[in-house]
């Protein structure tokens, strides 16, 4: 049975829990965030992408309430929060460093935002129980922080914060102190607790490999904009400009001037290299400027010259072996370097190609993405 794909944001009528409307935040004389607006919905997993400095951290101190917008207006649920003070706020978040009371016990940690609210003690044991089975902690209930790994005190971290049923749970950074091979695993479980409460997430990250693995949608940032806002799949297949393609995964990023040719573009980009072809929807005059961003998956390699369109030769003068896949460096005529991937679906360990081997790459015309800035 198939099952209605989450997309509120397809929805017109759909309203968002946050909305961001013509949000600016300066610091004296510096713009952290200007004219920003952004609808964040119910029940999303929502990525804040970009590097150092551009303004993700910012936009979550001010949905936490440390910050206040310099102009603007910030709603949750319909209601305007920017003068609701950070406690009074159905939000809560998790910081990178998990900030854990070392003193008291797994189960203690997580009671305590219950029990400041004075909540009955009956209520508040069957509340923390509930959090230790969605985090898979029953056993270490009674163990100090100290003595449970760096993974499970995340779990703990993450259960506090879910304990007092917030509309809305931040994430700064939550899996930058684990190891990569945990946090791969720790992302998943993310993903599922997720699910199963409900609630609405929103993590600030710089790590690509992890927005795209946990979001419903990321919104890639730059000085303080939205750069793109779309899902996982739309940022990383049709990026809007040559920032994104080059933020989210390798890319080859080749310069041209492009010429209408019926659905598609011939793109002429180099002296003495062919014409290339990509099929796109933007409306560009005939000899603007344009970049063309070709992922390296997309990119086959032959020992000899196929009769397909997008064809170049070159050179072999890299290779970069990780194990599921293997990535060739292929230098052309004039210079330029065009990626190639293949997959080692075998266990034989001789390449097909090596170093300084003359070959040919070519790629179809819809899997090049034209871009116009």
């Amino acid at each position: 049975m198939s099952q209605t794909v989450f997309a509120p944001w397809t929805d017109p009528a759909a309203k968002p829990l946050i909305r961001f409307k013509n949000v600016t935040k300066r610091f004296g004389t510096f713009t952290a965030i200007e004219e920003l607006t952004l609808d964040i919905y119910e029940r999303e997993f929502f990525a804040l992408l970009g590097p150092s400095g551009c303004g993700k951290t910012t936009m979550m101190r001010m949905l936490a309430g440390f910050e206040d917008p310099t102009e603007g207006s910030i709603e949750l649920a319909g209601e305007d929060i920017v003068k609701v003070p950070p406690n009074q706020r159905a939000v809560n978040m998790m910081f990178q460093s998990y900030a854990l009371f070392p003193h008291l016990t797994v189960r203690d940690n997580i009671a305590f935002g219950l029990k400041r609210e004075r909540k009955p003690r009956d209520e508040v044991d069957a509340r923390v129980e509930e959090m230790l089975r969605l985090v898979q902690l029953q056993p270490f209930a009674s163990r100090k922080p100290h003595q449970i790994s760096g993974g499970q005190r995340q779990r703990v971290a993450l259960a506090r914060s879910l304990a007092k049923a917030p509309k809305l749970l931040l994430l700064d950074e939550p899996l930058g102190a684990l190891d990569k091979k945990l946090r791969e695993e720790t992302q998943f479980e993310l993903m599922d607790i997720q699910e199963k409460t409900g609630t609405t997430f929103v993590i600030v990250t710089h790590d690509q490999e992890e927005a795209m693995t946990v979001a419903s949608r990321i919104a890639v940032m730059k000085d303080g904009a939205l750069m793109q806002v779309a899902t996982p799949s739309q940022i990383y297949e049709n990026p809007n400009s040559r920032y994104v393609a080059g933020f989210i995964g390798d890319v080859t990023i080749l310069e041209g001037k492009a010429t209408k040719l019926g659905d598609a573009y011939e793109v002429r980009w180099a002296e003495g290299q062919p014409p290339l072809r990509a099929k796109s929807t933007l409306d560009l005059a005939d000899g603007a400027e344009c970049q063309l961003a070709i992922r390296p998956e997309k990119v086959e390699i032959h020992g000899e010259k196929p009769s397909d369109d997008n064809v170049l030769q070159g050179k072999v003068i890299d290779i970069g072996y990780l194990g599921n896949i293997s990535t060739y460096h292929v230098e052309l005529a004039n210079g330029q370097i065009i990626r190639a991937q293949n997959f080692n679906t075998e266990r034989d360990t001789r390449r097909a190609f090596t170093w300084d081997d003359n070959v040919w790459v070519n790629w179809t015309e819809n899997c090049a993405v034209l871009l116009d800035h």
